[in-house]
């Protein structure tokens, strides 16, 4: 226990009166939280102290900075009853006593309640990744059990696999409860299965207990649940797909059509009498982007195919580098040495191909990217820093560079990111047939590195070059274990980190791999399957999002192009004064360019999460759209 704890449970633990938290106790289970009930009540009672005592330090900091620097405002006592005007020569007084408390009340309060609610949403967050993750936790033990694994091996071979995510958490408290706490598989599964935040699992785990007590068999079990499961997720993509459609359609309607519909309202009273423009100021540059954010939030949450279980596997060290290693740790100065060469050959290999490492994880790019985009906005500003008299000739200049360095950075990022999404998508295409050839040659007789070796001499697509360089890391001394690894490091793909792990248990435990291979086969021609059923029926929402930008473009660049310049020469030829009195035409310019730039950023993020089903895929759409808003505004 640390020595926070140890302090908060000193203040407020004789105080606690535990049986008020019994359901924050079952939360904190569920959630994993490994902290006890009564400590975790005493922490969040001391942190919420503190945020009320922050609170009241910031009420006094702005009691000072209105009462002395900008004084009391009159509307504050300009209600105030005849009978309490006594109160008038205290204002300042009552004034801070009530924001300090105000302040106080409002920080330590929000923060007990955050705290106290944090599990239960940690808990709920666990649920929806365990049923994400549970069709393929099931096949992951059937296939194992169907190699001949029994089943305290089979969670024991779950519990090390990082690619389950929550259902290899769960798998660990079983291991945990029979190594540590003496726990036979029964007792293990049944406590487990009480704590646990998902009913899925729960089921999974109480009819396990039934099949197990009964002496039935655990793999025609565990062989009927992988199929309902399957059932169940072609079920959850269909109905999250109707239920898309209906986003879809809102998102359009509230986001596009809605803002369009506020955006020539707002232009026509304009025209009639210049007032406040502050909804329209809301409209383009909150609720546009804030709203989308929530939009793609909203898809992300409720998706039940997102690409998860991507993991980076750990190659295994030789013994000789054990031995230097352990060597290395007793003399400080060969250790550092040795962390050093490891570090210059990691350097080498990145500066002999550096484009693998960006295909790898696209998100490096950034360390280029970023630098070169805001070193051509800086350039700009430098550039044009005396041409900046007037704030409208400042955002004139600015918009150009701003855009651009926007391109610069999220152009290099898109190009790899789809390159290497799209490498993903084909190797995972070919897995089905992959796995289908080594479970064949395993039937005969073959060793995986055989197996492998068999298959490298054939054409099997696009992993013909990666099995070939599986097969050449085995010949330069790899083991098979490392090479699979190295070949799944390099993929990474949800799909592919699965298919390897699987692979590399069943040979560990045996080498006669056949069933299981078979097993992982089918379970990735149904990944496939609802893989491309997903791609085919979402094409249609990313034209729609397309269709409805290019609609709010043509409108605004029409009303900026045509129907102000028209309505500001009748204005200026009416007799009236006030008719286009006060409009200035070169504002609402500007802001209907921002307004198609914001959109089209916005519209494509959204198409390549409905697309998709991920952000980053929306980044080549964002691109598109906002280059088409800037060629638009350019030939106006």
């Amino acid at each position: 226990m640390d020595a926070i704890s140890k302090f908060a449970l000193r203040i407020f633990g004789p105080r606690l009166k535990m049986e008020k938290y019994y359901s924050l106790e079952r939360d904190l289970r569920r959630a994993r939280t490994p902290i006890p009930c009564d400590v975790y009540v005493a922490r969040s009672r001391l942190y919420a102290l503190i945020a009320g005592f922050v609170g009241a330090i910031i009420g006094l900091t702005l009691s000072f900075i209105i009462i002395f620097i900008f004084g009391l405002p009159p509307i504050i006592t300009a209600q105030i009853p005849r009978a309490l005007w006594w109160t008038l020569e205290y204002r300042e007084i009552i004034f801070s006593i009530f924001l300090v408390t105000m302040l106080t009340i409002l920080l330590g309060g929000a923060s007990y309640l955050l705290l106290m609610m944090m599990p239960r949403f940690t808990a709920s967050e666990r649920k929806t990744k365990i049923d994400r993750e549970l069709p393929y936790a099931t096949t992951f033990m059937y296939a194992l059990s169907q190699g001949g694994m029994n089943i305290i091996d089979v969670f024991r071979s779950l519990s090390e696999s990082p690619t389950y995510g929550e259902v290899a958490k769960e798998a660990s408290m079983i291991v945990r409860n029979m190594d540590l706490f003496g726990q036979d598989l029964k007792t293990a599964l049944r406590e487990v299965s009480d704590t646990s935040p998902s009913e899925n699992f729960q089921d999974l785990i109480g009819n396990l207990l039934s099949i197990i007590e009964s002496g039935g068999s655990v793999i025609a079990y565990l062989s009927d649940r992988s199929e309902q499961y399957l059932d169940k997720a072609i079920r959850d993509q269909r109905g999250f797909l109707e239920l898309l459609g209906l986003i879809a359609e809102s998102y359009v309607t509230a986001f596009v059509a809605g803002p369009l519909f506020i955006v020539i309202v707002y232009t026509v009273m304009a025209t009639m009498n210049p007032g406040s423009m502050l909804m329209l100021y809301l409209i383009i540059y909150a609720v546009l982007p804030i709203g989308s954010a929530m939009f793609i939030v909203l898809i992300s949450t409720m998706n039940p195919e997102t690409e998860k279980g991507i993991t980076s596997f750990k190659l295994e060290e030789i013994d000789e580098y054990k031995a230097l290693t352990m060597r290395a740790k007793e003399e400080k100065s060969l250790f550092e040495q040795l962390e050093k060469g490891r570090k210059g050959i990691e350097f080498k290999e990145f500066l002999k191909n550096p484009l693998r490492s960006l295909f790898e994880n696209p998100m490096r790019v950034l360390y280029a990217s970023v630098p070169a985009g805001i070193l051509w906005f800086l350039s700009g500003l430098a550039l044009n820093l005396g041409k900046m008299v007037t704030f409208d000739r400042a955002i004139g200049i600015l918009d150009d560079y701003i855009i651009f360095a926007l391109i610069i950075i999220l152009l290099p990022l898109a190009v790899f990111f789809e390159v290497s999404s799209r490498k993903q998508k084909k190797v995972a295409k070919e897995m089905p047939n992959f796995l289908k050839k080594l479970a064949s040659a395993n039937e005969i007789g073959m060793t995986l590195a055989q197996s492998l070796e068999l298959i490298a001499k054939t054409n099997i697509g696009v992993l013909t070059t990666e099995v070939q360089k599986i097969w050449k890391d085995i010949q330069w001394g790899a083991s098979v274990e490392n090479a699979l690894k190295r070949f799944a490091n390099r993929v990474r793909s949800g799909s592919v980190s699965r298919v390897m792990t699987l692979i590399l248990k069943a040979n560990k435990a045996s080498g006669n791999t056949r069933e299981v291979l078979e097993v992982a086969a089918k379970d990735a021609v149904n990944h496939e399957i609802l893989r491309e059923e997903r791609t085919n029926q979402m094409i249609i929402y990313v034209v729609i999002i397309y269709l409805s930008f290019l609609v709010f473009l043509f409108v605004i660049a029409t009303m900026c192009g045509t129907f102000l310049p028209v309505m500001s020469g009748v204005g200026a030829g009416a007799a009236g004064p006030t008719f286009m009195g006060g409009l200035d035409i070169d504002i609402f310019r500007r802001i209907f360019f921002h307004a198609a730039i914001i959109q089209g950023f916005c519209s494509g993020l959204i198409a390549g999460q409905m697309g998709e089903g991920s952000v980053f895929s929306g980044i080549k759409h964002s691109i598109i759209m906002v280059s088409i808003a800037y060629l638009a505004f350019l030939m106006i």
